[in-house]
């Protein structure tokens, strides 16, 4: 990179950088996007399913722990 390239890169960078920070700290409008969330937040329904090699599991067994359902289905 040259340096008159540098410069350019660096002055740009310096000037877009405040803006991503406002942009990064607004908060998001989830009017527009159609989104609701809980108020309060609503506490898991009870729910046990097989793993992948038949085991039973229980959702209450994995309290305190970050857990992702995926459903899905073919039709």
């Amino acid at each position: 990179m040259t340096p008159l390239v540098g410069a350019v890169v660096l002055s740009i960078a310096l000037v877009v950088s405040p803006s991503v920070a406002q942009w990064a700290q607004a908060q998001p409008d989830f009017a527009s996007m159609r989104v609701e969330p809980y108020t309060p937040a609503k506490p898991a329904p009870s729910v046990s399913l097989p793993d992948l090699s038949g085991k039973t599991v229980n959702l209450s067994d994995l309290r305190g722990k970050v857990v992702m359902l995926f459903f899905w289905a073919t039709w």
